[in-house]
């Protein structure tokens, strides 16, 4: 892994490896890198416990399967996208099989690249469907 050896002059590294870090996985049973707990069994419950504890935002990166198993318990409250001027065609897609959202746009900015930012809020809440389990996902 190159974050925990990884150096930078702004101090970036440094603040991000020192983070509290959870990490929900199938296969992994040990995680050796710094201040990191795994997540397992009853995915919804344990982001709620999170959600819960003090501190700042939760951020989930690239995993579109862990905001798919999320996203029915509400616990998503906000969703930073940002869309390239690329048309892939295929790949894994974020809202895919999953229910229905609401959602309020409360921020966008076009970058001279053509990259578009979109953040959402949730508008309103959906019905809590059967607890999510990290081992039977996808």
């Amino acid at each position: 892994a190159a974050w925990p050896s990884r150096k930078d002059p702004e101090g970036f590294a440094d603040r991000f490896n020192s983070m509290p870090k959870h990490v929900a996985s199938r296969t992994l049973k040990k995680l050796e890198w710094n201040n990191s707990h795994l997540v397992r069994g009853d995915l919804s419950a344990e982001v709620s416990k999170l959600k819960q504890q003090p501190g700042k935002d939760i951020v989930i990166h690239g995993s579109p399967g862990l905001i798919q198993s999320l996203m029915p318990y509400d616990l998503i409250d906000e969703y930073r996208l940002l869309v390239y001027p690329l048309i892939l065609g295929h790949g894994k897609r974020l809202f895919d099989e999953t229910n229905q959202a609401n959602l309020e746009l409360v921020e966008s900015k076009t970058f001279d690249t053509g990259v578009v930012k979109l953040v959402y809020h949730r508008a309103s809440k959906p019905a809590k469907p059967a607890p999510a389990s990290v081992s039977k996902q996808k």
